[in-house]
């Protein structure tokens, strides 16, 4: 259950809870709100906190710098002499 069920089990509960006026036999429609809410509730706070852990900070990494590696060459040529 996501985070949107448990909002709708808060709405649903806090509607049977302070909207309605039904009274029905054997089942007391305000326990029952109640008790959806409390169950929202405690799925939120379940919800953020495994949110909470899903969280990784990556640090940022470093640039890697190659630096540019010269060959010389020792067949005569690269020095200037055998031009």
């Amino acid at each position: 259950m996501g985070l949107g069920g448990c909002i709708i089990l808060i709405a649903v509960g806090a509607i049977l809870t302070f909207a309605t006026d039904w009274h029905m036999q054997g089942v007391n429609l305000d326990l029952v709100g109640i008790i959806l809410m409390i169950v929202g509730l405690i799925g939120i706070s379940t919800f953020s906190g495994i949110a909470r852990r899903r969280r990784v900070v990556v640090p940022p990494t470093t640039p890697v710098v190659e630096e540019e590696v010269r060959h010389r060459r020792t067949d005569g040529y690269s020095d200037g002499y055998g031009v």
